[in-house]
């Protein structure tokens, strides 16, 4: 499936905007990209594996806040962070 990835998060990713992934679930997505692009997960998941508040996570257009969804090989997933600051 086909995995956006959001301007801050370029350097883990050798600034490819859009990458390839592997997953069953939302979780196991994110597992997959940890593995080939170390430390991603962790600026989208917290401790307590939670989608951090400032992390949104899209499949094929809607938002979803559960890393239990499912996905399908031809799912596009949107990852964007959300501005913040005063």
């Amino acid at each position: 499936m086909k995995v956006s990835i959001p301007s801050p998060l370029l350097s883990y990713t050798n600034q490819q905007q859009q990458v390839d992934g592997e997953g069953n679930t939302v979780a196991e997505l994110l597992e997959d990209l940890n593995r080939r692009f170390p430390g991603i997960r962790f600026r989208l998941i917290d401790e307590q594996d939670a989608i951090r508040p400032h992390m949104r996570v899209f499949v094929n257009g809607e938002m979803v806040e559960s890393l239990e969804v499912r996905l399908q090989a031809t799912d596009e997933i949107h990852l964007l962070q959300a501005l913040s600051g005063g």
